[in-house]
Formats: C-alpha cells, structure tokens, sequence
C-alpha cells in the first residue's frame, strides 16, 4: 500500500521503488515512530477529532506491532517505501478502517522529521552515558598516577616533565567539552515539529503544544517550513562527534607511539590486542588503530550531509533522505569507539618507571637546571646557554643530567653546588609547578576535586 497513489494510474517502476525506497534504514527508529504517532492520536483525542474507542483501538494496534517488530514476530515487509508506510499498513490489516485515521493532520514530511528527533535525542543520551563512562575511567587513571612521572612532549620531543594524571588530565578536558557540546545540542534541538504537515500546517485544530508535551519536548516548532526542512541539529551532532573522534583518535595515536618497543610506556591488555598471522611475537594495538581510522569515517558523514544540505531549497526535498544512513552510520561508530577505548585504557598497565626514567634521559629537566641558576643570579639568557652546553656535554658522556658528576657542573658554571640535584629531581621539577593547571600535586589535587563533584552531580 502507497499513502500516496490514488493520483497516478501507473506502478511504479521497480528500479523506482528501490531508489526511493528507505525502508532498508530507516526501519532503524520504528519505535520512535511508533511513539510519535500515540502521540499524535491521543492529541487528536483530546481535540475531538478522533473518538476515544478510535484512539485507543489505534494505540493498541500500534503496541501490538512495536512488540511484534522488537520480538522479531513481525518483519519488515520490504514493497513498503518507509517505516511510515510499513506501520501504518500493517495498522490497517489489523485493526481495519480505523487504521486509515492515524495519518489525520500529519505529512510524512512532519513526520519524519519528528522520527529523526526523537531517534537523535535518544542517541545524544546513549553518548552521554559512554562519555561519562569514560571522563570516569579517565578520573581513575589519573587520581592514580598523581605522582608517576614522565616526560611532556612537543614537536614530539621530549620537553619538561609532567605527571601521567596531568597528561590524561588534558584528555578529561576534551571529552568534558565534547559532552557538554552534545548537552548543549540535545537543548537547542529539543522542539516538536509535529504538526507542520507538508510544509503549511493544517487546517485541523491540532495542539501542537500538548503533542510536544507528551514527547517531552520544550515545545513546537515555530516556523512550518523550517520544521520541515531542518537538519541543523543532525550537522551539529556530527561536527561534535567529528570533534570527538578527533580528540579520540589523538589519545589513540599516542597510545600507539607509547605501546611501542621504544616507548614501552604502556602494555595494552591481551584482550584489546591482535596478533600477526606470519610473526609469532607481534601484539598489536589494532583497537586503537582502528577507532583512529574511523575518525575519517565521521568526518566524511558530516562532509557529506553539509555537501547534501547546501543547495536545498526550502521546504522538504527527497535529498533529505541522505541524512539518515550517514547519521546513523556515526552515531553507531562513535558509540562502538567510545566503548571499546574505555575498555582499552581501564585495563591498560603503565610502566612507571620506564616513563620516569625517559623523563629523565630526555633532559625534560633542563629548564629547571636553568631556573637554578636565574634563582642563584644568573640572567636567563645566559643560564639558557650555559645548560645548553651541559645537554651537550651529557650527550656526549650518554648521561642525563641527573648523572653528571658536579665538578663537571662547575666546569662550565662555578654558580652550580650540591644542592642542584635536589633542584633537577623528577619530583621537584613537577612538585614547584602549582598554580591552577600546572603537574603540581597541590595543583592536580584541586583540578580532580572539581573533577569529582562534575562526576558526582
């Protein structure tokens, strides 16, 4: 059964049907559909426009085919065009004429529309839940490793040292903007736009604004047109899970550089590694590798829907059509990453003291040797030099700073004494860094307060 054929005296052609057809996909939120049309008759209650033996025949048949669908007793018959058409034929062989006012005062244009919403908002709560998951993993880690030291990097160079609480502290701030984003989104998209119709609403005395309540929206759409034809919330959602992904995709890369034989900072559980088919003593972090390579798979869903958006005159067009494989597409890889990375880094071992010690072999505590002497008299700029040529010197000996004898500390500087040890170690290098968002544990203690009662609330 078309909803729309009684103007065409012509099949369809099969070609046609299967180009035009979305069945296939968009079967994905029947139940959104579902709730969405008790919603829209038990309004149409309430307004007199259907009766209440109507509405309620209506709604039990819509029960019985949402429970059917979910148990697997009924299946998705695929000469219907859409999850519209499906549920409201099988409506109708059930339950008979009555069947044929569920569509009173509605366009599948509304419609789905609301379908795209509702099956959205939900999907923005389940990434909620897995990015809280996570910034809770990630507090764990850190509240753990207040004091494992390892080197900070830039240009991928060894730079100063910092604490692996502070380097997964960087992480948390990510993810934390990345769900407060996808909160931010949910609010603004949170608007019924149930009730527009085609494009012009109806003539039909809808309450739209009791429809919204029932979906527990804010309230209506406020413009028909727009209702209809907007897709600015499914191109927010996406730019935030490209974003996210991105934020992904970097931990995963330096996981990978850490899990490295040169590295060897981490051991990545058996249980998020593969082997090698050809070499018996590979372990591979393909788990990570894989959600970086998925990355580009939500930058391409975003780049395509802005692409398809950009020439679409108002109101709805069939190129709409192209939103939702590509929607769904990323949500479902954005949630699978999420998991599956939570998983890797909650059972990942960190070797302390392999991090410390490349800290240290890296001259991450250069600048503090520097700081030395300002603090002992010595302009900056020459303290700079006078280190530089210490680096040089610790190379050449294959030494870290921490090793070399101070009589050769005195050679190049007479400023330098005993105490200079004391002032290059790990932890003090670390500990002297305190003011807000510094490594310092005083510093770090105050940040994971704050972490913890974002977690808590």
């Amino acid at each position: 059964m078309k909803l729309w054929g009684g103007r065409f005296t012509k099949e369809t052609n099969q070609l046609v049907h299967n180009f035009n057809a979305s069945l296939s996909f968009d079967q994905k939120f029947y139940k959104q559909d579902i709730n969405g049309s008790i919603a829209h008759v038990t309004m149409l209650a309430k307004q007199g426009i259907l009766t209440t033996e109507e509405r309620d025949s209506i709604i039990a048949g819509l029960k019985g085919i949402e429970a059917d669908i979910t148990s697997g007793a009924l299946e998705f018959d695929e000469a219907q065009e859409d999850i519209h058409s499906f549920v409201e034929a099988v409506l109708i062989d059930r339950i008979g004429t009555v069947g044929k006012k569920l569509h009173t005062g509605r366009s599948r244009n509304d419609q789905v529309a609301l379908d795209m919403r509702l099956y959205t908002r939900d999907e923005i709560d389940e990434l909620d839940k897995l990015l809280y998951d996570l910034l809770k993993t990630i507090y764990n880690i850190m509240e753990a490793n207040l004091t494992t030291y390892m080197p900070g990097f830039t240009h991928l160079q060894k730079a100063q040292p910092v604490t692996l609480a502070h380097h997964f502290g960087a992480y948390f701030e990510m993810f934390l903007r990345d769900r407060d984003r996808l909160k931010d989104i949910r609010k603004r998209m949170n608007y019924c736009p149930l009730g527009a119709g085609a494009l012009a609403g109806t003539t039909y005395p809808l309450d739209r604004t009791y429809t919204a309540q029932l979906l527990s929206f804010d309230g209506p759409t406020r413009n028909s047109m727009d209702s209809v034809s907007d897709r600015d919330y499914l191109l927010e959602t996406l730019s935030a899970l490209s974003i996210c992904m991105m934020h992904l995709s970097r931990f995963c890369e330096e996981i990978i550089i850490w899990n490295s034989n040169e590295y060897r900072f981490v051991d990545i559980d058996d249980s998020y590694s593969t082997g090698s088919s050809i070499m018996p003593q590979k372990k591979n972090p393909d788990i990570a590798e894989l959600v970086r390579g998925k990355t580009g798979r939500v930058y391409g869903a975003l780049t395509s829907l802005l692409t398809t958006m950009k020439g679409i005159p108002l109101a709805y067009n069939k190129d709409m059509q192209e939103d939702k494989e590509m929607t769904f597409d990323a949500i479902d890889t954005v949630k699978g990453c999420l998991a599956l990375f939570t998983g890797m880094i909650a059972t990942m071992k960190f070797n302390n003291d392999v991090m410390e010690a490349s800290a240290k072999n890296g001259f991450t505590n250069a600048t503090d040797a520097a700081d030395y002497l300002v603090n002992h008299g010595v302009p900056f700029r020459d303290a700079h030099g006078i280190i530089g040529q210490l680096v040089l010197l610790c190379i050449e000996k294959d030494i870290s700073l921490d090793e070399l004898p101070l009589e050769d500390y005195k050679k190049i500087s007479p400023v330098f004494e005993e105490d200079i040890y004391e002032a290059i170690r790990m932890q003090t290098c670390v500990e002297r860094r305190n003011t807000i968002g510094a490594p310092g544990l005083a510093a770090m203690q105050e940040v994971l307060a704050v972490y913890k009662d974002y977690l808590n609330n």
